[in-house]
């Protein structure tokens, strides 16, 4: 792995510089995501034999919290918690305090995470988890408002000190539980065979059963877009011609790719959809979600030859060579949700911007993306996003196919151009090897 400090990294440590606030363990750390707490009050320590012998030798539970750059709810946890010098008191006192890079340990991301889940505590980041001085855990959560961080401080304390026995015997199960084998989790025999085709039609029972048949997409909001699902489906398709198969993949992709989840001015997908209908993404765009949407979109291409995919491939690999590769030639992580303190603010527009750059043009644009004077997310913010195929537009506007695609590559090429003199989220500069792989 190769890592680098990104430029919002070293805004952030010269405005600590000036303000004459001392660093914490983090300033040595090369990761993005970690220089982003160098500043903060806490004592955060990196994973390392340090921190671990300190707990031992102080008698101290341990927090682990794990995060990574581009995650917007670490950024609100860190403002609401981890900058504030009375939270920060009450972590120092009584806890040895450790920051991780899910990107840069995912190994160390992987046990917390399964820890978690065995205390039928649903996952996710940030990853806060409080271990026994052994560095076994006992119990976690994800994001936690400043008060309920502090309230949660307060009672682990108490019962660290006065329940010491059952903490630990708890923390003794977790442990065991992390510690089974792949086989032992999901009831596999070592002597097992080759799938059978009952088998790939259960799983695909299973998933049919969670179809959103009107938006695609498996379940409700928040929507992922689980790239293996849709994979799994077009592989179903081709062993069984079940069509059900193939057209929900059709669905969930032309949804995704006419949504919000899709960057429609500079290609490649944000994270995830906070909504249903894949309008309003968390903003954040991750390498390894573009990787697999890019063997995703070219894979339904062959069994749908649809015009829209193999724009969304060709766009996405512009965005990934445009904003993802480093001059050696590697590809970065991820790209932050944030810019100027404010989520999505690259990325949306208001009325006024769109008539004043596309002038005559910008009542048709303003049809094909659908936005709205008064904004169709937030007061005065458009998320742009399509409804309509090129064809059914081109029906319903009276206006040829090939000039509509003229006019959508020129209105692409403008906000572009207007969307790159903005102030740009941060982006994770770690070249991960497996990622990049």
């Amino acid at each position: 792995m190769k890592s680098g400090k990104c430029n919002q990294n070293f805004k952030l440590v010269n405005m600590a510089q000036q303000a004459n606030t001392p660093p914490n363990l983090l300033i040595n750390e090369s990761s993005p995501y970690l220089l982003q707490h160098a500043y903060n009050p806490v004592q955060w320590y990196p994973w390392g034999e340090e921190a671990l012998a300190r707990a031992k030798k102080e008698d101290k539970p341990i927090l682990v919290s794990i995060g990574y750059s581009a995650c917007h709810w670490c950024h609100v946890m860190e403002k609401e918690c981890f900058e504030s010098e009375k939270v920060a008191a009450v972590m120092n006192a009584n806890f040895i305090n450790i920051k991780v890079d899910r990107e840069e340990r995912p190994d160390i991301d992987q046990v917390y995470m399964d820890a978690l889940q065995a205390m039928n505590i649903r996952g996710g980041w940030p990853l806060n988890v409080f271990l026994t001085p052994e560095a076994k855990p006992f119990y976690g959560g994800t994001f936690f408002p400043e008060a309920h961080w502090l309230h949660l401080l307060n009672e682990i304390t108490k019962a660290f000190k006065n329940n010491r026995k059952e903490l630990e015997e708890s923390a003794q199960e977790f442990t065991k539980a992390i510690n089974y084998s792949e086989f032992q989790k999901y009831g596999l025999g070592e002597t097992a065979k080759d799938f059978a085709l009952e088998d790939l039609h259960k799983a695909y029972a299973a998933l049919e059963s969670n179809f959103d048949r009107k938006m695609g997409g498996t379940g409700k909001a928040p929507k992922f877009a689980m790239p293996t699902i849709y994979l799994f489906l077009l592989r179903y398709y081709f062993h069984t011609k079940n069509e059900q198969a193939l057209r929900h993949v059709k669905l969930t992709l032309d949804k995704m790719a006419y949504g919000g989840i899709y960057d429609q001015v500079g290609g490649g997908f944000a994270r995830y959809s906070t909504d249903a209908e894949w309008l309003v993404p968390h903003f954040e765009k991750m390498l390894y979600d573009n990787a697999q949407l890019l063997t995703l979109y070219s894979e339904a291409y062959l069994n749908i030859p649809s015009e829209l995919y193999k724009e969304v491939v060709y766009e996405t690999i512009e965005w990934v060579t445009r904003e993802m590769t480093s001059p050696e030639g590697g590809f970065y992580s991820a790209i932050d949700a944030d810019s100027e303190g404010e989520e999505g603010k690259f990325y949306i527009w208001n009325y006024e911007e769109i008539e004043d750059l596309l002038l005559k043009d910008a009542g048709l644009f303003e049809e094909y993306y659908n936005l709205r004077e008064d904004g169709n997310w937030e007061k005065n913010k458009n998320i742009l996003h399509r409804t309509l195929s090129d064809e059914a537009f081109s029906n319903k506007y009276s206006i040829k196919k090939d000039e509509l695609k003229a006019k959508v590559k020129s209105w692409k090429s403008t906000l572009l151009a207007e969307r790159n003199k903005r102030i740009r989220p941060g982006t994770d500069d770690k070249i991960l090897a497996s990622w990049n792989g």
